[in-house]
């Protein structure tokens, strides 16, 4: 996200300038060159979006459907986010973060190394935009408690691909239990 939302006459957009100067020399027409450049700011303006609701990582996922067998690849969004919450035990904080009315369904109450979380999946209606599909969009949820107790993550993978939601959970709880709230880099960093 960084590099994509870098500002003017930083290292960052030096860098996303020289990546860019790349895919752009090797399009194949003026046209494409117009297009590219036009889904990277909208890609831009979205990751903006992200960023302002508190997203710090958002990481794209097109993979072939090894359940289904089906022909069109399956598409995912993983987003890492922080909240601020009132001041509570992480238990209470990881409880809470799935009663709200959002539509929460198929709720878990988990207790990890890195502490209480909730896993929970909100399931919304097709998008009503004309630049998105007209299909329905599952977002599986993960609430963890910092150890802080002021902060909450949210992990969230997103996907149109409703009716492989048990394969999404389990990819979900799969990074869940790799979570640890604890600097790698020590007082090093």
């Amino acid at each position: 996200m960084e590099a994509l939302l870098a500002e003017p006459e930083t290292a960052e957009a030096d860098r996303l300038h020289a990546a860019t100067a790349s895919l752009l020399a090797r399009a194949t027409s003026d046209m494409a060159r117009q297009e590219f450049i036009a889904l990277l700011a909208s890609g831009q303006r979205m990751l903006g979006a992200l960023r302002e609701f508190g997203t710090v990582h958002c990481s794209v996922g097109l993979h072939r459907d090894d359940v289904g067998g089906g022909a069109e690849p399956l598409f995912s969004l993983f987003t890492i986010a922080w909240r601020d919450t009132a001041t509570a035990p992480r238990a209470a904080t990881a409880a809470r973060a799935v009663t709200a009315s959002d539509g929460h369904r198929h709720v878990e109450y988990l207790e990890l190394p890195c502490g209480p979380l909730t896993i929970s999946e909100v399931l919304r209606g097709p998008a009503t935009e004309r630049a998105l599909p007209p299909l329905p969009l599952l977002q599986i949820h993960a609430h963890l408690p910092h150890p802080d107790c002021k902060r909450l993550a949210v992990l969230t993978v997103s996907t149109t691909a409703v009716a492989r939601r048990e394969e999404y959970r389990a990819l979900l709880r799969g990074i869940v239990d790799t979570v640890s709230f604890e600097d790698p880099l020590g007082a090093a960093s």
